[in-house]
């Protein structure tokens, strides 16, 4: 079957992820026209890709290229405008990734029900945000995203000494409370231990200079500050190095925020092996077993405790990370893709 992609954002393919740090969003759109061409698809990319290429039996057409006259699939990356981007003969799907109150929107209701549109969510948290929000108004699914090979094939954990713990999620959804958790309640106790944070905008800020939005200068600043308790500003990674970085770590700490609906990195984390303690808002809870592969924590009190458990106790570290290995990391993007096929007919 002949299956278009388009998304209308930043300049990447399905070379990129590996090599460089993206969105989880855009690291989907990366990821699934591959997989679909493993399935026997012929597969089109259209995106800002830098340069037309073919990757993986994949098509990437830049944006400014030549448009597909007609597809018998057409996938939508987000904007529903882009599912009248070519004639579609099967079926045309629209992919949402953040959070979808601009569904219910009477302008875009009009173009689901004109392009008779399915919608496909990231999973049950990302539907229910919308089912809460006003009347179905459409067919959709849940798909999950896959997780990528380069964390799936990861060879066993090595975590270093001293125990590093790293965060991944945005500076405003709550970086300032988890330094002020490290600083004043878990580094007393682990005195050795490190706390890796992955920001591109805290990085450059470090390095080239640059200026914040205000909103974020005084996190930076106190991310900063945090050096003397072993806080590190890292630059995130392609897939590749930060399948290594979080195979040396001991735990990922995700304060979380209501308005993810997906968490790809951890995801990815999960299943390189990295136990996880998070607060269980958003989408969290759908990506590892509580009290399994990782742990929900209510309160302050239990994700001290159970940050320290994974930095400083070596066989709580050791069972947790074979349970999230083993079931995260089932869920590979070939498997996403068939789940895709089913919205073909």
């Amino acid at each position: 079957m002949l299956v278009t992609l388009v998304d209308d954002s930043i300049p990447f393919n399905g070379m990129t992820p590996a090599y460089q740090p993206i969105g989880g969003a855009e690291k989907a759109f990366a990821s699934l026209p591959a997989a679909l061409a493993r399935q026997g698809h012929v597969v089109r990319a259209v995106n800002r890709s830098p340069n037309s290429l073919s990757f993986e039996n994949v098509s990437w057409i830049h944006w400014d290229g030549r448009k597909p006259p007609i597809s018998e699939v057409l996938i939508a990356f987000r904007k529903p405008a882009l599912l009248e981007f070519t004639r579609a003969t099967r079926a045309r799907i629209l992919w949402v990734t953040g959070p979808p109150d601009y569904l219910h929107r009477p302008q875009v209701h009009e173009v689901l029900n004109r392009t008779d549109a399915k919608v496909v969510f990231q999973g049950n948290t990302h539907s229910e945000a919308y089912r809460t929000q006003g009347e179905d108004l459409v067919y959709y699914r849940s798909i999950a995203p896959g997780v990528r090979e380069e964390y799936r094939s990861k060879e066993e954990m090595s975590p270093e000494e001293p125990p590093t713990a790293v965060v991944t999620t945005h500076p405003k959804h709550d970086l300032a409370w988890l330094l002020d958790l490290w600083i004043e309640r878990i580094r007393p106790q682990a005195p050795n231990a490190q706390l890796q944070i992955y920001s591109a905008a805290f990085k450059r800020a470090q390095t080239a200079g640059d200026t914040l939005a205000d909103d974020l200068q005084p996190i930076f600043e106190k991310a900063s500050a945090g050096a003397d308790h072993g806080v590190t500003i890292m630059a995130p990674a392609g897939d590749r190095d930060m399948a290594k970085a979080y195979a040396r770590a001991r735990v990922h700490l995700y304060p979380g925020s209501e308005r993810e609906m997906y968490c790809s990195t951890l995801a990815e984390s999960q299943a390189v092996g990295l136990p996880a303690v998070a607060r269980p808002v958003g989408a969290v809870k759908e990506r590892f077993t509580d009290r399994q592969s990782g742990f929900l924590a209510p309160d302050d009190d239990a994700f001290v405790e159970n940050a320290l458990a994974m930095l400083k106790d070596d066989d709580a570290f050791a069972a947790t990370s074979k349970i999230a290995r083993r079931s995260a990391r089932s869920r590979s993007w070939d498997t996403a893709a068939t789940e895709f096929e089913t919205l073909f007919r």
